[in-house]
């Protein structure tokens, strides 16, 4: 049987990424936005600071689309793949991701293929969740995203998917390692487990939780993770999404990366003793 970390491992080329997140301000499409050439310069100023700081990929999210639209429309499409095309010809070697907010993981990887990415993020993948605010349920279809990603021809693009994510209520309550059994039965390449909340990290129980049903699909943190817990929470995942740590005044701060990446390497050189 395949290795299941071999791909993740090949795209981040470590065991172990933080990955950090470039949050967009509004796309063309939004009253506030500020234009397309503005975003792009956004997008690829916080790529330097997060490269300058040591990460070992970025993730490209419409954050600043809000109230975000359920599924995306046909110009925040067209405007991603073309800041995601701009990221990924300044990331070099460094993996770049997608992710369009709230709930397209289709549109997602549809982006992510057009502009050399290579991996997206969903929020929403095997559990069924509601968010009232933006009309209840959130669809889920993993069969049908895996289809998509076949018939894209997208098939080294990868899929990490969080489960119970933060802000959405569970309708069919289960355990995390259920849910994360669900994902890896799905073919999900990375399997994130996040806090309550945004800015919240998850508890190790339960990304310990999370990797006893993974089957060895890596676990990353998808929240919380800062200079004072890296450490320990890097100690019971295989990587992690960061974003909210590491900005000053709404842009990355390379001196924020820095000191996160140093205590990310202090706790993996005893693995690697």
């Amino acid at each position: 049987m395949p290795d299941p970390r071999a791909r993740f491992i090949d795209v981040f080329g470590q065991p172990d990424p933080v990955i950090g997140v470039i949050h967009l301000p509004p796309l063309p499409g939004y009253p506030a936005s500020p234009g397309l050439t503005a975003v792009i310069h956004h997008a690829l100023t916080d790529l330097r600071a997060l490269a300058a700081g040591g990460v070992d990929g970025v993730l490209v999210e419409n954050d600043g689309d809000q109230p975000h639209r359920v599924t995306a429309a046909p110009e925040t499409i067209a405007c991603m793949t073309l800041v995601a095309r701009e990221v990924v010809a300044a990331a070099g070697a460094m993996a770049v991701g997608v992710e369009i907010l709230l709930n397209d993981p289709q549109a997602s990887l549809a982006v992510a293929h057009a502009a050399g990415a290579r991996f997206i993020r969903t929020d929403y993948f095997v559990d069924r969740m509601t968010r009232p605010e933006y009309g209840g349920e959130m669809a889920i279809d993993p069969a049908g995203l895996m289809a998509c990603r076949e018939r894209l021809g997208a098939t080294d693009t990868l899929v990490l998917a969080d489960i119970q994510v933060k802000h959405a209520r569970m309708l069919e309550p289960r355990p995390l390692a259920e849910s994360a059994a669900l994902a890896r039965q799905h073919r999900a390449d990375g399997i994130i487990v996040s806090g309550d909340l945004t800015g919240l990290p998850p508890r190790a129980a339960d990304l310990d939780a999370a990797r006893l049903g993974s089957g060895g699909v890596p676990v990353l943190v998808g929240s919380g993770l800062d200079e004072a817990n890296a450490a320990g929470l890097m100690a019971a995942a295989d990587g992690a999404i960061v974003g909210t740590s590491l900005k000053t005044g709404g842009a990355v701060d390379a001196d924020k990366v820095r000191r996160l990446m140093d205590r990310v390497r202090a706790a993996r050189a005893p693995r690697g003793a």
